[in-house]
């Protein structure tokens, strides 16, 4: 795990060249970690047994299919998964968002 940074990151700028899926560790806070994802189509179906997910978009539009709905976040949207829920996120063009979940 990551251990906090006193150190500034520009998102923007770490994710800018990014095309293809990715997602990577930006920092820890306490026992909770932050994500930055870069999707361009969609991430398997899925579900987090221990924790909690929060989705944060800060470019593109995140669409997050439950299996009785389907969430779309715009830019400065935020949306909770909570623990144990299938779902899966993809997208329509290049999103990018910001999750908020326990570490490992």
């Amino acid at each position: 795990m990551v251990h906090a940074q006193r150190k500034k990151i520009n998102l923007f700028e770490a994710t800018k060249n990014i095309r293809e899926y990715t997602n990577f560790v930006v920092n820890e806070v306490n026992d909770h970690v932050l994500r930055a994802a870069v999707i361009d189509g969609e991430f398997h179906w899925h579900k987090h047994e221990d924790t909690d997910e929060m989705f944060l978009v800060i470019e593109g539009v995140l669409f997050i299919d439950l299996d009785e709905e389907t969430v779309t976040l715009h830019p400065g949207d935020v949306y909770t998964i909570p623990r144990n829920v299938m779902h899966r996120t993809r997208s329509k063009g290049r999103t990018v968002n910001l999750c908020f979940e326990k570490g490992e």
